[in-house]
């Protein structure tokens, strides 16, 4: 098959490689459709220390698809069935799995490899994340299942109630996808953002109320504040850009007893600094979630299917493998949100 393989950072090549056959409890799936990610462009960029253990690598890990073929003992699937699958499974005897925190299983192996023609998903993602998709939804949508999952156990967490006031710095597909669930609970969602495609889409896809051009007005907590009650500050800050001095400036939006959400992922050894006296007479609750569990991928694959969420709006192009490197490059340059990858046009 064709496949893009992770050399190392700024360093991808499409091969011809091996279709690994499935052993039991396996299944390869013919990817149909597959999806640019913020984090396969920072690790593009950098290299990444949990997703890429192994040089080389397969590489994209959002995707649906049609089974091609199953291993022994799997009875769930079957060859023509249309299907998505999460990125990794917990393993459910582990000592977080034994507490109910599947997201922080210690034997959390990670699924690569989507930006090729064939993927072959392991035995514990088929039997606990791997789900038949809808007869009437595409496999374009049903792609977006993972990164939607991220989001709902966000905003599941956050504990979001209807009207509440909830800013969102960083507006990427993630950041999108977070205010578009708020405004689903009932919050008045103000979004912040500086990039005009983006800014656009806080509109269209997310229906935000308020959307700050942060070229225009470059003090998030002064504008936040005016479109609270009685410019208190905001209920929930949500933070979906991950760099250390934004954590700090949207602690500073959030009022008495709100809770600040810090999802956007750092730098590994960022170091953050926060007013004590605010944080601990303000009452301040500070959280942070990290990847998703299969309740929520099973959330997310719902939100997709009701048509509540148009992820759809958020596909800027749709390109073929050979045209990866060029996606990452797109990212880069701001000019994109995700691009739809179709390995087998």
């Amino acid at each position: 098959m064709r496949a893009i393989q992770y050399y190392g950072p700024q360093n991808i090549k499409l091969e011809n490689v091996m279709v690994k056959p499935p052993e039991e409890g396996e299944v390869v799936v013919k990817v149909m459709a597959a999806l640019t990610c913020g984090t396969d462009v920072k690790t593009y960029r950098r290299g990444h220390p949990v997703l890429i253990k192994d040089i080389p690598s397969g590489f994209g890990h959002e995707f649906s698809g049609i089974v091609e073929k199953v291993g022994r003992g799997v009875e769930d699937f079957k060859p023509g069935d249309r299907v998505v699958a999460a990125n990794s499974a917990p393993c459910g005897e582990c000592f977080f799995c034994r507490r109910g925190e599947y997201n922080l299983c210690e034997n959390l192996n990670l699924l690569n490899g989507a930006y090729a023609e064939y993927i072959t998903v392991p035995a514990r993602i088929v039997k606990k994340n791997m789900l038949i998709l809808p007869d009437d939804l595409s496999f374009e949508r049903a792609a977006f299942c993972e990164p939607l999952a991220n989001v709902v156990h966000g905003v599941e967490r956050t504990g979001i109630k209807p009207g509440d006031s909830v800013g969102i710095i960083g507006i990427g597909p993630i950041g999108l996808m977070f205010a578009r669930l708020a405004k689903l609970k009932g919050a008045r969602v103000i979004a912040a953002g500086r990039n005009p495609l983006k800014l656009k889409m806080a509109e269209e896809f997310a229906h935000a109320d308020e959307i700050v051009d942060l070229t225009k007005y470059p003090n998030p907590e002064k504008i936040f504040k005016a479109f609270t009650e009685e410019e208190k500050g905001l209920d929930i800050a949500v933070e979906c850009v991950g760099l250390p001095e934004i954590w700090e400036r949207i602690f500073s939006c959030v009022r008495p007893g709100g809770t600040v959400h810090f999802f956007g992922g750092c730098k590994s050894g960022s170091t953050v600094t926060f007013d004590t006296t605010k944080m601990h007479y303000g009452d301040i609750t500070m959280m942070s979630v990290f990847h998703h569990t299969p309740k929520y991928f099973r959330m997310a694959l719902d939100y997709i299917a009701s048509g509540e969420v148009e992820v759809e709006k958020l596909i800027t192009d749709t390109l073929p493998l050979e045209k990866v490197e060029y996606a990452m490059q797109k990212h880069i340059e701001g000019k994109a949100l995700k691009f739809l990858i179709k390995p087998n046009n």
